[in-house]
């Protein structure tokens, strides 16, 4: 199983995730590095041996323009990027498929529960992005689909991660957002070895609320291919002793 770093970008600096309430989020302090630069946090996450970075640009999901100078900072460290910056239609998407192509090595594109509008909007942002780079993100809150809007009437998590694969998306996200920076444990096993399951081909990932590596452990058994990590790393909960053994 792997583990990807996580970064929260929001106003050209890494910030913390709590509970996935962003007005409480502030500049990430960590044993890894001095500052909350992305230079200096991609460059202590390729020190713990990561070779790829999960990065949720704040600023782009809230609608603005994507912070392409913070993506080419991390990509120097020598990171392949995960992006999540808003994508919920196919235009965005064909704006993150092409500077996902021209990576060196391509890009992975996330599509956020939270930023599509409906059902019917993901066969086109599928087709819009490069074949492989789409990331689908079943993003949760307690358990509780983050759905943008009321075309997702009444949708269940495993219904959503249907329509997901259905569209064509073959790595999906579990990430719930209220277990993001608490220290609490993740809360997306069950879920995890429901969808590993229904679909034995997916990439599986899942995020929120790692705190050390038996918590990894049990996310591995549930089914998970990776798993996002950020404050365990940060407060130095989890080691690149820990990582290389993983």
């Amino acid at each position: 199983m792997r583990v990807i770093p996580v970064m929260d970008l929001r106003g050209g600096q890494v910030v913390r995730g709590i509970a996935g309430d962003r007005s409480r989020y502030r500049p990430v302090v960590s044993v890894l590095a001095a500052g909350s630069h992305p230079q200096k946090i991609a460059a202590a996450f390729a020190r713990l041996g990561a070779g790829e970075v999960y990065v949720a640009d704040l600023d782009a999901i809230a609608g603005r323009e994507p912070d392409w100078a913070a993506y080419e900072q991390i990509a120097a460290a020598g990171l392949r990027l995960w992006v999540d910056a808003g994508v919920g239609e196919p235009g965005r998407a064909r704006q993150m498929a092409r500077w996902a192509t021209s990576r060196a090595s391509p890009a992975r594109v996330v599509v956020g529960l939270e930023s599509v509008n409906e059902p019917a909007q993901l066969a086109g942002i599928y087709a819009a992005l490069p074949p492989q780079a789409g990331v689908f993100s079943l993003d949760l809150h307690r358990g509780e689909p983050l759905a943008s809007s009321a075309a997702w009437p009444s949708a269940a998590p495993r219904q959503i991660a249907a329509a997901a694969v259905a569209a064509g998306f073959q790595r999906l996200l579990v990430l719930d957002l209220a277990s993001v920076g608490v220290g609490q444990g993740p809360a997306g096993a069950g879920l995890c070895r429901a969808l590993r399951d229904a679909y034995p081909q997916i990439e599986l990932l899942t995020g929120g609320g790692v705190r050390g590596v038996e918590d990894l452990r049990a996310l591995a058994a549930s089914g998970s291919d990776a798993v996002l990590v950020a404050s365990a790393l940060h407060d130095g909960h989890l080691t690149a002793a820990d990582l290389a053994a993983l």
